[in-house]
């Protein structure tokens, strides 16, 4: 199984922004004890949620600008807030917006909200291309299933590049 915490996206916009959602199904074994009887989804999770649509946004930003298929990495998190619980079965919607794009890093404003209340925001900073893959193998693989996952994910992927 995949690790993926992103269930669409709804937009994404290269060098600007990215929209998705995603929805924790209230039947996931997490909520039996986080928390008893008054379940609510991790923020780590959100947060994660957050960082994988992020990464869709750098990928493909880096992709269309320079070429290559870069690796994100999310390595700090600035002014995290949680500002409301969030429900298992609540959709989240999952809000990225680039601020700064450089060499081998980026700047990411990221929230999620509610029903249109937000309940989590943080700026994510990302490092990629810090560990060369060993092949051009390796490479083209993770250009492969990074790809697989816009097309899935994305139902607007122009599948132009």
């Amino acid at each position: 199984m995949r690790w993926g915490l992103v269930d669409r996206i709804d937009e994404l916009e290269a060098g600007r922004h990215a929209r998705g959602a995603v929805t924790y199904d209230p039947a996931l074994p997490l909520f039996q004890d986080h928390f008893p009887r008054f379940p609510v989804v991790p923020g780590v999770l959100i947060l994660e949620s957050l960082a994988q649509l992020s990464g869709k946004l750098i990928g493909y930003t880096v992709r269309r600008e320079r070429g290559d298929w870069p690796f994100p990495i999310l390595s700090m998190m600035n002014g995290v807030k949680f500002r409301r619980f969030v429900r298992p079965g609540e959709t989240i919607e999952l809000h990225a917006e680039l601020r700064d794009l450089r060499e081998e890093m980026a700047a990411v404003r990221v929230k999620a909200r509610v029903a249109g209340r937000v309940t989590s925001q943080a700026e994510q900073i990302f490092v990629y291309n810090a560990v060369p893959l060993e092949s051009e193998r390796d490479r083209l693989e993770l250009e492969s299933i990074e790809r697989g996952e816009l097309r899935r994910l994305w139902a607007d992927y122009p599948g132009d590049f």
